[in-house]
């Protein structure tokens, strides 16, 4: 890793500082940060460097919203993303960088339009439930609640794999599984807390295979241990601002984060 100078760490620290933001209120705006990260440092390298601070915020964020997590939508969800992990490896394994950012910034804009389709779908289906019980025609259902379902084992699966090969290649399976927590009818605290649990369990079961790929070594420590200290004001700012931020807006703001970090990725 070539020396960098003051201005990029300055860069990447205020990148850090937004991860630990990301972890404690707004899932989808860590995109930004690996984006930055892939700017002011080669792709590859970068994903070595941002896991530790990664773990850090999930700790923070484990500590905050632990009790809130929904372990049945997190036990459906591992084995898929063990898949897409293995997968993930596998393309480390010849991917250089421009392959790493165009990759994983499609994908981002396609789970994107998935989603807001879904949620669309959703919202039609809400719509025609209330006309036909205000007609005496039918009988509506509750989608609310820390863990609700419009999604089933299939999608369950896809998102998984889609997840474990994103956070294993560029640490971007945070904004694949934001979409899917929000299409799964999430509220804010489940949402959290759900995430936040995962991404700990996965970020930390990815650390073997980032050394052996050499993604992790002496070097990016040395600048991890220079960054860590900036996520923890992140995550206390993002622990204050959360109960602030309305329901819909958090929505949109996670999906607009999830849009602006795959843009990012592509145009970079």
């Amino acid at each position: 890793m070539d020396t960098i100078s003051l201005w990029q760490l300055a860069v990447l620290a205020a990148a850090s500082t937004l991860v630990g933001f990301s972890k404690t209120a707004v899932s989808g705006a860590n995109t930004i940060s690996l984006a930055v990260f892939a700017a002011v440092l080669p792709a590859r390298e970068s994903t070595g460097v941002l896991l530790p601070i990664l773990i850090a915020g999930d700790l923070l964020a484990v500590r905050v919203y632990r009790r809130h997590a929904h372990w049945p939508t997190l036990l459906r969800l591992f084995p898929a993303v063990a898949v897409g992990v293995a997968a993930g490896t596998l393309f480390m394994l010849w991917a250089d960088d421009a392959a790493v950012r165009v990759s994983i910034g499609a994908i981002l804009l396609f789970m994107t339009g998935v989603t807001l389709w879904r949620r669309r779908i959703v919202e039609q289906e809400a719509g025609e439930g209330e006309q036909g019980m205000k007609t005496g025609a039918g009988s509506g259902a509750d989608s609310g609640g820390e863990g609700g379902g419009g999604t089933g084992r299939t999608a369950a699966r896809g998102y998984g794999v889609l997840g474990g090969f994103t956070t294993m290649v560029a640490n971007a399976g945070g904004p694949v599984m934001s979409l899917y927590l929000l299409s799964a009818g999430f509220r804010k605290l489940g949402f959290l807390g759900t995430s936040a649990w995962f991404f700990l369990i996965v970020n930390v079961s990815k650390v073997p295979f980032s050394v052996g790929l050499g993604l992790i070594d002496a070097h990016s420590l040395l600048l991890d241990a220079c960054l860590l200290l900036f996520v923890l004001p992140g995550a206390y700012l993002g622990r204050v601002c959360v109960d602030r931020i309305n329901q819909k807006v958090f929505d949109r703001i996670v999906i607009g984060a999830t849009v602006a970090g795959g843009l990012q990725l592509l145009l970079i």
